[in-house]
């Protein structure tokens, strides 16, 4: 893997880490800044908003920027946004700490991905951003578990300053290793982007091709210990599921780069049965091990075709809609959170059902989708 790849990757792990590991680490938040932990909970909440709203407007915010310089300053911005959250001394700091620390992550994301995309070799563009997203899966594999340890042994402070390290580290990488590349375009080109009904689809297509497997992800810990009946090996299959996770981005990336579309609808019409399977089957222990990797593996095995086929339908001026993109996965994910809640108390196994329905309406888009791309194709020949 080329260092500046690497060096990108490694951006993207310690978002990740910052992102998630304070899941594991919420009950020490709250004692720490003696609120209580729903309370704590909108910490999340803050870092989220942050990515929604951030996504575009730093993004335009941002259009004339050499994308090196830019990328150097999002990666500061992350930096002062975690080790805030290490140093608040109260409350409505750390509140503060964490919307900043999420402004810039989905702009970030974007300029990433044109970033890599532009250094790739001819049709390795997909796979190399695969490579640049698996910080993703590591960031949920190893980061968050490690951030975890980390907090409960040296306070949860300790944490969010390992976090900012990381960043610092993976600054001085970009810094020696990604070419230096001009500004992204104008704000009036990014605008003139969202304009384009494809992206708006491209969009929905990871909106709604995502909400029904992260329900099931936000909500994986309950189902594996009070539907399928395990406890202590609840943390070995979560680091099955991040296993299958890494190895579907892997193979995500190349698949997509044979055939994009087809390789998402047939990935989405899998998850479709997995998570069918898995209502079905979920007592069943045996099976639920199996189908741990198999959902981890599809549901990140559509991530690096989704990101291209948002950067294919957006191509003069990828970069917002990526932000944008991005943006819209934090909004499923908040949506996925809603649902999830409201199913969980009363039925817990009906959510793996509520999620395939969900990725059926995500299958349809992909495969109006393909049907309009070869009907293209056809009319051109």
């Amino acid at each position: 893997m080329p260092l500046s790849v690497f060096s990108l990757l490694l951006v993207v792990f310690s978002l990740t880490t910052g992102e998630f590991v304070i899941a594991g680490i919420l009950p020490d938040v709250a004692a720490g800044l003696s609120v209580s932990v729903g309370s704590a909970g909108l910490l999340v909440t803050a870092y989220a908003i942050g990515m929604i709203v951030g996504g575009p407007l730093v993004t335009l915010a941002t259009a004339r920027v050499a994308r090196k310089p830019l990328i150097a300053g999002l990666i500061v911005v992350s930096m002062a946004g975690n080790l805030g959250s290490a140093l608040a001394p109260g409350y409505a700091l750390a509140v503060v700490s964490r919307f900043v620390a999420g402004l810039v992550v989905a702009t970030f994301f974007a300029v990433a991905i044109a970033t890599v995309v532009s250094m790739a070799p001819p049709g390795k563009a997909v796979s190399t951003i695969a490579k640049v997203t698996m910080g993703l899966n590591l960031g949920i594999v190893a980061g968050s578990p490690l951030g975890t340890v980390l907090g409960h042994h040296l306070g949860w402070r300790a944490t969010f300053g390992a976090v900012a390290v990381v960043s610092g580290i993976a600054l001085l990488l970009v810094l020696r290793f990604v070419p230096a590349q001009p500004a992204t375009g104008s704000v009036r080109g990014e605008l003139r982007v969202l304009a384009d009904r494809n992206v708006w689809q491209a969009i929905g297509l990871t909106v709604l091709g995502n909400v029904g497997v992260v329900t099931v992800f936000t909500y994986i810990a309950p189902l594996l210990t009070d539907v399928s009946g395990f406890s202590e090996l609840l943390p070995v299959l979560l680091v099955l599921y991040g296993v299958g996770a890494v190895a579907g981005n892997y193979l995500g990336g190349r698949w997509a780069d044979r055939a994009l579309l087809p390789s998402l609808a047939w990935m989405l019409a899998a998850l479709v049965v997995a998570l069918a399977a898995a209502w079905l089957g979920s007592p069943v222990k045996p099976v639920m091990i199996g189908l741990v990797f198999v959902l981890g593996m599809l549901a990140f095995g559509i991530v690096p075709g989704m990101q291209a086929r948002v950067i294919a339908a957006g191509s003069s001026a990828p970069t917002l809609a990526v932000a944008v993109n991005a943006s819209g996965f934090q909004l499923a994910a908040a949506v996925a959170g809603l649902l999830g809640g409201q199913v969980i108390a009363r039925a817990p196994q009906s959510i793996y059902l509520l999620a395939a329905v969900l990725t059926v309406i995500g299958l349809g888009i992909a495969l109006y989708a393909l049907r309009r791309e070869r009907l293209s194709t056809d009319s051109r020949r």
